[in-house]
This record gives structure tokens, C-alpha cells and sequence, in this order.
């Protein structure tokens, strides 16, 4: 699974949270059930708490990338979560075993004008590409006929916490973190197995992990991956998709300590996945996109 570097922490977030499940049978668990979600809710708390502590621009702070991806690390961390009850906010791990000097991040505000694509051509070559403008508009200001961001707001709104800075603090020649989440996603031999990302702020990471469970572990066509309800838990509330099957989930991740809010996720998955030698599009029913091929 090949994904984005920091700056962004989506690619890390995405690879330890499908490290984090590696030790649960997801093919064997039916989609839209509680079990999966609630797993699946667990090891995001784990990936959002390490992505808040140690992710931000590699150019000013050093991100602990190969620790945080460690499968030894990831199996110990892997170990806090429990088929039968939530862990409720989960706290960073130590994945270089030093202590840290960073301070607890508060977050950061979400936006959404972000757009994603995905193309594969006829020599098997792949591109998954998100690309955003921050808000709405993005700064409101338009320069050679392309308008410029602001993604100044994707830094932390406090810099320092608890007498030590923060990691994503605004810094003079600092990227901002991100949670883009392109994914291109290869067999053993490096060929192609399919290309996927999504539009979303802060909830792509759950968008695109919800899609490659779908693909790899359901093996569902591309389109039916897509389209699956959206659920995501950022190391706090459970987040469920308003008007699915998993509202129906609600008392039961209540009853396991999820705290649950039901809202509108419409993310804008753009994904192709490729089977033989045929590639199956998919494209989020919530929004504009089409999947076309010739």
C-alpha cells in the first residue's frame, strides 16, 4: 500500500490503521456490522493519537515515520484494543522509545475544498492525486487564473501546550499537515492493484480505509467499496454517516463506550481497481464524480 509522506499524515494514519487490524479476520466479518466499524473506530483513536503528536512538515521536526510504522510497534499497539469495549481517547505511543518534547495538540479546523481523481491508463501506469484550496475559495484570491489556499489553518491554533511546542505549530516556511490520503495500492511483483483517494479534511483517512477493507479484505467491485457508508473516529466521537445502515449501529457502540454523532459525510471517493486485466471505476453517489474509461 503506497501513500503520501508527510507533510501529510494521511498516508501514515492509513498504513497503521490497516497495521492495527492486521491481527483481525475483517474478510470473515460481514460489511456495515458492529464489530468491524467498532475495530475499525479503535485503531483510528490509536492513528490519530500518534498523527497528532508526531506529524507535521519533516523540513522542521522529525517524524518518527519508520517507528510509527514498525509492525512490533504496531502489534503492541495493536494489543489496546478490545473486541468488547472502547478505549475511549487513546493517548500517543513511544514508537522511538525516547521521551517526547512535544506538547498535546489541540487539532486543527477541517476544511473541504479538496477534490480527488484517479486515472489509469493503457500501459498500466497509475495516478492517485488530491489536491485542495483549504475553505471554501480557499484565501479568496486569484493569481494567473488559479486561486490560492489557505491552508494556513491546517496548522495547529496553539503553539505551544502544557509549557512545550507543538508539533504542526506555525513556523516561517512551514507546510502545514494535511490528512490527504492518495493510495495506489501494488501486488507482491509491483503490479497495479488499484488507485484510490478522496476529498474529506480531516475525515479522507476514514473515507479511504473504509474503501480498501471494502476492495482487499470484502473484495467488493470498486464501485461497491465507494460507496459503502462512511464512518470515522478521529480519537474522539465516533462519526456515523446520517441516512445509512450504520445508524442502526448507534446502541451498540453506545454500549461499548463509543460516544456516537450522526452526521452528513460526504466524502468524494474517486477510485479504480484493476481485476485481470479489466479496471472497474468507482465514484462517491454523494457527489459529482463519474467513473469513465475508453
Amino acid at each position: 500500500v503506497c501513500v503520501m509522506p508527510p507533510p501529510t499524515s494521511g498516508g501514515i494514519a492509513t498504513l497503521q490503521i490497516l497495521g492495527l487490524l492486521e491481527r483481525f479476520d475483517l474478510s470473515r466479518m460481514a460489511p456495515d456490522t458492529l464489530l468491524p466499524v467498532h475495530l475499525i473506530a479503535e485503531a483510528s483513536r490509536l492513528a490519530f493519537a500518534d498523527r497528532n503528536h508526531y506529524v507535521a512538515d519533516p523540513d522542521f521536526v522529525h517524524v518518527p515515520v519508520a517507528g510509527l510504522l514498525d509492525p512490533s510497534y504496531l502489534a503492541n499497539r495493536s494489543r489496546l484494543i478490545s473486541a468488547a469495549r472502547s478505549m475511549g481517547h487513546a493517548l500517543p505511543g513511544d514508537p522511538a522509545r525516547t521521551v517526547t518534547l512535544w506538547g498535546p495538540d489541540p487539532g486543527q479546523q477541517e476544511t473541504v475544498s479538496t477534490s480527488h481523481l484517479s486515472v489509469v491508463d493503457d500501459a498500466g501506469n497509475a495516478v492517485a492525486m488530491t489536491a485542495s484550496i483549504g475553505n471554501a475559495f480557499g484565501s479568496r484570491l486569484m493569481v494567473h487564473g488559479f486561486m490560492l489556499n489557505d491552508h494556513v489553518s491546517d496548522f495547529s491554533p496553539v503553539p505551544r501546550r502544557a509549557g512545550r511546542p507543538v508539533v504542526n505549530r506555525p513556523e516561517p516556511g512551514k507546510r502545514p499537515r494535511s490528512t490527504m490520503s492518495p493510495t495506489i495500492v501494488t501486488d507482491r511483483d509491483g503490479r497495479l492493484v488499484l488507485a484510490v483517494g478522496s476529498p474529506g479534511g480531516l475525515n479522507i483517512v476514514g473515507y479511504v480505509v473504509k474503501t480498501l477493507i471494502g476492495a482487499l479484505d470484502w473484495d467488493m467491485p470498486m464501485q461497491q467499496a465507494v460507496a459503502l457508508p462512511n464512518m470515522a473516529n478521529r480519537n474522539g466521537p465516533t462519526l456515523i454517516e446520517r441516512g445509512t445502515v450504520l445508524e442502526s449501529l448507534r446502541p451498540g457502540l453506545e454500549a461499548l463506550g463509543h460516544e456516537v454523532r450522526i452526521r452528513r459525510m460526504t466524502s468524494g471517493l474517486h477510485g479504480i481497481r484493476l481485476r485481470g486485466r479489466v479496471l472497474e471505476g468507482g465514484a462517491d453517489p454523494r457527489r459529482e464524480g463519474v467513473a469513465l474509461g475508453e
